[in-house]
């Protein structure tokens, strides 16, 4: 598509102009469009055979070629008085200029020739580009003919491409290729964008995608693309996904198309645009080749700011391969919500970061696709059916100073973080997790949650993976604060829990070399809530702390059904109760009991001491004791220098 260069610009808008006569009953007649300033139609009373080198022309009036060629010498200025050249070709012999105000589909330009200034206006009459409803045949010529636009402009030397008034549907999923057996391949069927340019959009950009039917609903389709190029910048503009307009089959899956799709690009920044009701997505990103293989081309340095993402089905931004992404200031509202024309497709997360990759025969792992060095920060979002984001694969990838009203999931990733984000739960995110760190395995090292500011939500933070520290948050007026389940060589410390419910809790799961140290917590239900956890003989030997805790209000602490706790130097305003556990250490506590015993033993227990804790005589009742030694085998625990005052 891309070779459709100058020399077609008159053939097809001689197309267009005889498939303007095909405009469907309901096109809107009333479309305001953006005038160019050609504004004189007197006819010119000179002609160009005699002009010489070095000269300057000013095109003052209209100048019909009559469909000749004019050879002009070297070194030529044409400058735009407000008239315009039509029906013919210049042909610069070298070192020629030429104002794009006189560029259109009636001229034709070859030889040594550039633009007087590299910034171009495009106006679509000057092209014959349809604007409003249409088919899909001329909506394909509209793609044809924007794209070919600014590769021509560029090859004369434009940098900067400016839209402004424009409404027009555009046609992405027919193969455009004569060739036999050809694939599909959406970013070239799209409308690409070149190298080493700026397209500038307002909000009078309306590009729409023209809707598909069924039969023809290609999965994957996109809009716009920058495919296999280099420093690119697109700003402005409202990109119009068909997700309320296309046909869907009965299961719609993942039908659909994108608005943008960035393909083995380098440099490219979309700044500012709105992106509306794309019918799989909005943005996805990916490179061509296998990262292990010799034609693997990264995406790489890709910006993403200050963009807004409406009604994205499915998911609003997709990461499968790239390097070096900066997603920031961007606002995302209602993705993959399901809607009258379409089901919420699959994923439902705003931003989904998701390189494939497997392992071999030998067990050895293979990664398809790579994800690294990806920031996300700054961004706003709300209402989407699965999160905001999914950090599913990678490396180094950091959601930060975020204002979230959903949830966010890690798992298989290393070396990530979440940090001093702002969860505030909006809809149906108040019935579940704010922060879900999951994932095990030797690809899930060094991941961080810290900083985060989380309210609303049933539960704050789900830490179920290998080495999360977990740190500094402040989870309030949720259900409850902080869940382990599957957790290993996990940090939990100095995180400030105000909740409803339980402080800390880990039931029917196990975990090993966890240390919760330095946290302040106060509770509606119990401050820490430990039952059926690492209680099977496989987890004899793992190892759970808490350390140095302060449990600021007039609840318990439960140790039930476990073994391998250790709960040492922490202060409890409330009572212990510890039962049915084995290899368990209880010491160097103060405790503060209030309606309750100091601590309260029942059940069997094995290897079960209780060491060098303070305790504060129980108020209330008579019936309650420093140290209450109910089990069914007390002599079985062992209490040495525990003082009750």
């Amino acid at each position: 598509m891309k070779n459709l260069l100058y020399y077609l610009l008159m053939f097809m808008s001689c197309i267009a102009i005889s498939c303007s006569k095909e405009k469907i009953d309901d096109s809107p007649e009333d479309i305001e469009k953006d005038m160019p300033p050609n504004t004189i139609t007197t006819p010119c009373g000179f002609d160009l055979y005699n002009v010489t080198a070095n000269s300057t022309i000013i095109i003052d009036c209209v100048l019909d070629l009559k469909e000749e060629t004019i050879t002009l010498p070297t070194n030529v200025i044409v400058e735009f008085g407000g008239g315009d050249i039509i029906n013919g070709k210049l042909n610069f012999s070298s070192g020629g200029k030429i104002d794009g105000r006189l560029l259109s589909s009636k001229l034709k330009l070859e030889g040594d020739v550039t633009l007087i200034d590299p910034t171009f206006k495009f106006y679509a009459l000057r092209w014959d580009l349809f604007e409003g409803k249409t088919n899909s045949e001329v909506a394909l010529k509209n793609n044809n003919i924007l794209e070919s636009v600014m590769f021509f402009t560029k090859e004369l030397g434009a940098t900067t491409f400016n839209i402004d008034k424009l409404d027009a549907y555009f046609e992405i999923t027919k193969v455009t290729s004569t060739t036999t057996n050809v694939n599909w391949y959406p970013s070239q069927e799209a409308v690409n964008i070149p190298s080493d340019f700026n397209l500038v959009m307002t909000d009078n950009t309306h590009l729409r995608v023209f809707p598909a039917q069924l039969g023809i609903s290609r999965e994957g389709a996109t809009l716009l693309a920058v495919r296999h190029e280099s420093n690119v910048t697109i700003t402005g503009g409202i990109l119009h996904g068909d997700r309320e307009q296309r046909q869907y089959s009965e299961d719609d899956g993942q039908e659909g198309s994108h608005l943008f799709h960035i393909h083995s690009g380098k440099n490219v920044t979309l700044d500012g645009i709105k992106f509306i009701e794309g019918s799989v997505g909005s943005i996805t990103i990916y490179s061509t080749g296998f990262s292990f293989n010799p034609n693997y081309d990264p995406t790489t340095g890709v910006i993403i700011k200050n963009c807004e993402f409406l009604r994205s089905r499915r998911m609003a931004i997709a990461l499968t391969d790239g390097r070096d992404v900066l997603i920031e200031n961007n606002t995302f509202i209602d993705t993959g919500l399901p809607s009258p024309n379409s089901k919420g497709g699959e994923v439902g997360y705003a931003i989904n970061i998701e390189p494939d990759r497997y392992r071999d025969e030998n067990g050895v792992l293979k990664e398809r696709q790579r994800v690294f060095n990806v920031l996300i920060k700054g961004n706003t979002e709300t209402g989407s059916r699965g999160g905001f984001v999914t950090l599913t694969i990678g490396q180094d990838l950091t959601v930060e100073d975020n204002d979230i009203g959903t949830r966010v999931v890690y798992s298989f990733v290393s070396r990530s973080k979440v940090i001093n984000n702002r969860f505030k739960a909006t809809g149906t995110a108040t019935e579940s997790w704010a922060i879900f760190a999951a994932g095990t395995g030797v690809t899930v090292f060094d991941n961080e949650i810290a900083g985060n500011t989380i309210e609303g939500y049933s539960l704050g933070i789900v830490t179920g993976s290998n080495e999360a520290y977990v740190h500094e948050n402040v989870i309030k007026d949720c259900g409850a604060g902080i869940q382990l389940s599957k957790a290993f060589k996990a940090r939990i410390h100095n995180n400030a829990i105000n909740v409803s419910g339980n402080g800390i809790q880990a039931t029917n799961t196990h975990s090993d070399d966890v240390e919760i140290k330095g946290n302040e917590i106060t509770s509606g239900g119990f401050h820490a809530y430990l039952t059926n956890l690492n209680n099977k003989e496989e987890y004899k030997d793992y190892k759970i702390v808490l350390d140095g805790n302060k449990f600021l209000n007039t609840n318990n602490v439960t140790i039930s059904n476990a073994q391998g706790i250790t709960f040492k130097n922490n202060e409890v305003n409330g009572g212990l109760g510890v039962g049915n556990v084995s290899h368990v250490e209880v010491s160097s506590n103060n405790i503060k009991p209030n309606e309750s015993d100091g601590i309260r033993t029942f059940g069997t227990n094995a290897s079960f001491s209780i060491l060098n804790n303070i305790i504060t005589e129980p108020t209330g009742a008579d019936r309650y004791e420093c140290i209450n030694n109910g089990a069914d085998n007390p002599d079985a625990t062992i209490m040495t220098g525990n003082a009750c005052n």
